[in-house]
């Protein structure tokens, strides 16, 4: 490498003579920069998120004395400009050649996407940034189901589930399917679609709908034959019709609950069409008001939306068959003490009500007859074990609480009823430990001798009650 920095020893030229020590330390110098050749040399390194720590430069040791000079030649040199660069580290082992980069356009612009890449559609996107990262930009969501919507059925109304949809099958009944049913089912279906994949919805208002073998029935609930004259298999996925009828069906299991503020019935049956299909099939039923729900097949998955349905039930504008509207009833009876889910207990402690008698009509009545009864609950107990106390005066009298197996009930404690005029009776209850644990269903009735001189009911009221085991 040539001498940059020649001068003249004499002092001839531009600047003052070099003295021996500026020598010394020039050819030092020239002798440290020939050391750096093209090869020692590696390309810059490219940028990264984090600040890389410089590595420290080592100096080269000299001599108190020879510093103070290099320190003082530095400062009287008069030839080319003097950078003040930093010694690059240590080339890498292994060569990179450095990408090219594109020229500048001098306009700034966002980072281009490929040519093949279709442009954004507005729906927000995750964008990945250089470090792995992701930016703020909220994610994609399903959006939430829609409410539960409101559904009559000749005056039974109860919410169709979010998701579920409401499809009428005939003037009686409706199918409520759920969201696992084939898309390719269509209007116009029979009462057999809606199994496995729905829940059936059934509400009679005349006596000739529920005769002539309809179903369900509260016959089917009751009878231990009542599923085995099914003709269907619906297991959940491929439902079909039993060639040589089912392999096996359990004996019905029953239990009773309240609905709607009434007593409810439900029968369960376990039912194995052929070795591997089997199915679940639920019927509820409440008597008075002749309204069922069937659920045949459902998937367990679906059993709480069932059971939304059974508790939005509201049968108070449904007219049930031979309700109070088809029979006149002009006597309206109300409890008071005696509410819907009140617990029982069957300690002998006595549970005290009052039953109200209320005539509606526009004429009156010479003698109604009052009646309370407990009906039989449990499946197992067709008596109630308990007893009945109505005040009459100052004294209690005892009344029987079982509805009578035959016969008209006795008349003892009637009374004239004119029109507008209403009666309030005492009564007061105690069950014993025979009674076992269960819903029970309490009737008082007001009856009446018409001119055919056998009892007939003019107006009734039921509330069910939970007995409880102390």
């Amino acid at each position: 490498m040539t001498d940059k920095f020649s001068r003249r020893i004499g002092g001839d030229g531009d600047g003052p003579a070099e003295t021996p020590t500026e020598r010394l330390l020039r050819e030092a110098m020239n002798a440290r920069a020939s050391m750096v050749t093209a090869a020692s040399l590696r390309p810059a390194a490219p940028p990264k998120n984090r600040i890389r720590r410089l590595r420290p430069v080592y100096a080269i040791t000299v001599p108190l004395g020879l510093a103070a000079a290099m320190a003082v030649s530095v400062l009287t040199f008069h030839g080319d400009p003097v950078a003040h660069d930093e010694v690059p580290p240590p080339a890498a082992t292994v060569s990179v050649l450095p990408s090219p980069t594109p020229e500048p356009t001098g306009e700034p612009s966002p980072t281009a996407a490929p040519a093949d890449t279709p442009a954004p559609t507005g729906a927000p996107t995750d964008v990945v940034l250089p470090d792995g990262g992701e930016t703020s930009t909220p994610k994609n969501t399903t959006p939430p189901l829609p409410p539960a919507s409101s559904y009559n059925l000749r005056g039974v109304k109860f919410k169709v589930p979010a998701g579920w949809k409401a499809v009428p099958i005939s003037a009686d009944r409706v199918c409520v399917l759920s969201p696992g049913a084939p898309t390719d089912l269509q209007e116009g279906w029979t009462q057999r679609d809606c199994e496995p994949y729905g829940v059936l919805v059934v509400a009679y208002n005349t006596t000739e709908e529920t005769e002539g073998g309809a179903w369900p029935s509260m016959a089917d609930l009751t009878s231990d034959s009542g599923w085995g004259h099914q003709p269907n298999c619906p297991v959940w996925g491929h439902p079909y019709l039993p060639a040589n009828g089912y392999s096996s069906v359990s004996a019905p299991a029953r239990t009773r609950d309240i609905v709607a503020g009434k007593t409810i019935d439900k029968t369960t049956w376990q039912v194995t069409c052929q070795p591997g299909d089997s199915f679940t099939a639920q019927l509820w039923g409440l008597n008075t008001d002749q309204v069922f729900i069937v659920a045949n097949g459902l998937k367990s998955d679906y059993q709480p939306a069932l059971v939304s349905i059974l508790d939005t039930l509201d049968v108070s504008g449904h007219q049930p068959p031979g309700g109070a509207a088809a029979t006149g009833s002009s006597v309206a009876v109300s409890m008071d003490g005696l509410v819907t889910g009140r617990e029982v207990p069957n300690d002998g402690t006595a549970t005290t009500f009052s039953v109200t008698f209320k005539n509606t009509g526009k004429s009156g009545f010479a003698q109604v007859t009052p009646h309370v009864v407990a009906e039989s609950y449990g499946g197992s107990q067709p008596t109630v074990h308990g007893t009945l106390e109505r005040q009459d005066g100052g004294a209690w009298t005892t009344v029987n609480l079982n509805r009578p197996l035959a016969g008209s009930p006795a008349t003892d404690g009637s009374f004239a009823l004119a029109a507008g005029q209403s009666v309030t009776l005492k009564y007061r209850m105690t069950l014993t430990k025979e009674d076992g644990a269960g819903v029970m269903p309490v009737t008082a009735e007001a009856l009446v001798i018409p001119d055919a001189g056998v009892l007939s009911t003019v107006g009734s009221k039921t509330v069910p009650v939970r007995v409880v085991a102390k």
